[in-house]
């Protein structure tokens, strides 16, 4: 039994690019028969990005505006706040001497949190001081500096200051 079996031969490997496989899934052209390749000018190209529409405002009605139409404040519901501000600017402008600040910060951090919107479900406290009935702060319960003004009066009234009101929080952890 004799067989020969010849030598393997190996094809020589090809390198193949990008632009060469693009070129043989590109389409031909013709023109009068005859067949072209397409050029391919890969030096620029342009982007087109739709813009997103711009929203269009409403306008929320001011505290003029609402009493002006004749609802009353009870029948509309609460009016929350919606303005600006930082805690030591509501702290100035309520009259919160700045020796105080430091017990205030302490007492509305644990009540709301800064939130001058903070509502109780329970209770009905509200604002920043949680203050009950939200209907005793004169102006509006949610106003950061309404309600700081009518806790000053509130922690200088049962507590005698500021350092008072923070002395029994941290004893009882309400005030």
């Amino acid at each position: 039994m004799g067989a020969a079996l010849s030598p393997a031969q190996a094809d020589e490997p090809r390198t193949v690019t990008l632009y060469a496989e693009g070129l043989d899934d590109a389409q031909a052209v013709s023109v009068a028969g005859e067949r072209q390749s397409p050029e391919l000018d890969r030096s620029s190209y342009n982007v087109y990005v739709k813009p997103k529409p711009t929203p269009t405002p409403t306008p929320t009605p001011t505290r003029s505006e609402e009493s002006d139409s004749g609802s009353s404040a009870g029948s509309s519901g609460p009016l929350f706040y919606t303005g600006g501000g930082a805690p030591a600017e509501w702290m100035a402008a309520a009259g919160i001497a700045e020796s105080d600040m430091g017990y205030v910060d302490y007492i509305v951090s644990r009540e709301s949190g800064w939130n001058p919107n903070a509502t109780n479900r329970s209770s009905g406290a509200c604002g920043l001081v949680q203050a009950l009935p939200c209907s005793k702060v004169p102006g509006n319960g949610y106003d950061p500096v309404d309600n700081l003004r009518w806790a000053t009066g509130y922690a200088t009234g049962r507590y005698g200051s500021w350092a008072g009101a923070y002395a029994f929080w941290t004893s009882n952890h309400w005030w």
